[in-house]
Order: structure tokens, then C-alpha cells, then sequence
């Protein structure tokens, strides 16, 4: 039988976080980050990683687990978070997955079969291709595009190195429970100005520099929303203030996709009330 799973999902900003410390406090938990961009190391004040003082309190997982410029994909999460939950489970606590990458928490939840990683190569020549190149490539090889969408230009060179095949997803892990942030669409708004410029204050310009100039832009860290919005700054063909607006949108189009993704899910427990999330637990633990 498995072992019970709190699953805590959400748009960014949304408050998950905040929650999962609450819930591990109070049911001797220990969290699993679901991030794609918080696994990597030396891109802290972007994600909005948890601080030392939080991961001091309460053990986090699959943190700092790969470079910024190594591959990494939903398929080695799934395992590294499934080695965590055995391995929480076994000293008695509680696991919490919370985050907001989809693809990788579901691997997890549905027990994904995925494809095997493309080669790096190949996706290199394929990344310098633009999309109406990639999608007259698809249909070249007769590829079908499905419900992928054709703006998203990793998807797109995925479906390429897979020849159109997806991977495979089980039913519901059993003896799991998924918690969903609630927000209006105007609160998170005002949060993300927020959090956006308490980074900019933390030294967001300084940290994404230093990873340019050690990587360079074509490192993987530096794709990611609040990093890949500065390549015009240091260019000097944009402001603080323009780059700010656009690190603000392209969190906002995070969200909307995020929002979209598990919206889909009607597993999910969406929280109106955040004051009950402690009380769904006990009792889903206690059934």
C-alpha cells in the first residue's frame, strides 16, 4: 500500500509555500519541492527559494540537486522524488510535495512513463531553428501537433526528438491528498509586484550577471522566467524599469499557464478557505 502524500499545487506567488510550512509544522512533515527552476543551484533570489532560516525549520528536498547549465528533466525528478518520499516516509514523517511545475508533479501523481531524453546535440541544431521552421518540420515528418502548443518551442523540438510520441500516465497514486491555492487573478497580481521587487532589492541583477558571466545566455538557468528578461538590459537596449514590466508579464503568463495545467485536474481540493487545509489533512490521514 502506499504511504500517504500531501500534494500542495498552485500558480506562482499563490501561497503554496507559505501553506506547506504551515501544514509540515503541524503534521511532522518535511516538503518536496516541485519546481523545475528551484532544483538548480546558484539561481536563488529568481525562484524565490526558500530561505536558509525555512530549510533550517523544516527539511526541504530536491533543492540544489542540478547545476544551472546541467540537463535535467521531469523524468529524473520522479525518481529523486520518489527516493524522497520513501525516505520521509520511512522516518516517520510526512511527505509534502508542493510546487508548480505540472509536468513534474503529475509524473509523480500518475506514475508517467516517460520518453527517453533527447540528444543534446540534436537539440542544440534544433534550438536554432525558429518555430515556423520546427512546425514545418512536424509536418514534413507527419508528426501531429495534438493539443501542444505550437508557441512553446521546447515542446515543439521535444515532439521532434520523440517522433511525435508522449508519454505514457497511470491512474491516481492511491492514499494521496491535493490541496490547490485559491487567488484572485488581482491579489496575485500585487503579490508578484511584490515579490518581484523585493528580488530586485535582494540583488536580482547582481545574481543573474554573475550567471552570465560564468555560463553564458545559453545556459539552461538563465531561460527561466526573471532571468532570460535581463539579456536586453545588459545589452543596454532596455531600462530597470522596462525590464521589471517584463519580468512582471512573463510571471503573469506563468500563472495563466500553471492556472490552465491544473485546471484540468478534478482531483484537486481547491482551498477557498486556507484555515481548513491543517483539518482536510488529519483527516485524510486518520481515514
Amino acid at each position: 500500500m502506499n504511504a500517504p502524500l500531501v500534494v500542495i499545487v498552485g500558480e506562482t506567488a499563490s501561497g503554496k509555500s507559505a501553506l506547506a510550512m504551515e501544514v509540515a509544522r503541524a503534521c511532522n512533515g518535511e516538503i518536496i519541492c516541485a519546481d523545475s527552476w528551484t532544483v538548480r543551484r546558484e539561481v536563488d533570489i529568481g525562484t524565490a527559494k526558500p530561505t536558509p532560516a525555512e530549510q533550517a525549520e523544516i527539511p526541504h528536498h530536491l533543492l540544489d540537486v542540478a547545476a544551472p547549465d546541467e540537463d535535467y528533466t521531469a523524468a529524473v525528478f520522479k525518481v529523486q522524488a520518489l527516493h524522497a518520499i520513501q525516505d520521509i516516509t520511512k522516518r516517520g514523517k510526512l511527505p509534502i510535495m508542493v510546487g508548480g511545475t505540472g509536468l513534474y508533479i503529475d509524473g509523480v501523481l500518475y506514475d508517467f512513463g516517460f520518453l527517453k531524453a533527447g540528444d543534446r546535440e540534436q537539440r542544440s541544431v534544433l534550438n536554432r531553428l525558429t518555430i515556423p521552421e520546427l512546425l514545418d518540420l512536424l509536418h514534413t515528418k507527419g508528426i501531429v501537433l495534438g493539443d501542444v502548443d505550437q508557441r512553446n518551442k521546447r515542446r515543439l523540438i521535444r515532439l521532434l526528438e520523440t517522433n511525435g510520441a508522449k508519454p505514457t500516465k497511470g491512474t491516481l497514486r492511491p492514499n494521496t491528498l491535493i490541496l490547490g491555492t485559491v487567488i484572485t487573478r488581482e491579489d496575485l497580481r500585487q503579490r508578484i509586484e511584490r515579490r518581484i521587487d523585493t528580488m530586485l532589492s535582494a540583488g536580482l541583477e547582481a545574481e543573474v550577471r554573475q550567471l552570465v558571466m560564468r555560463y553564458g545566455w545559453e545556459c539552461e538557468a538563465l531561460k527561466g522566467v526573471g532571468y532570460r528578461e535581463w539579456r536586453e538590459y545588459f545589452d543596454g537596449s532596455q531600462t530597470i524599469e522596462q525590464t521589471r514590466q517584463r519580468i512582471i508579464k512573463s510571471t503573469l503568463d506563468l500563472a495563466k499557464r500553471q492556472r490552465t495545467w491544473f485546471k484540468r485536474n478534478n482531483s484537486i481540493h481547491w482551498l477557498t478557505d486556507r484555515s481548513i487545509a491543517v483539518d482536510l489533512i488529519t483527516t485524510f490521514l486518520n481515514t
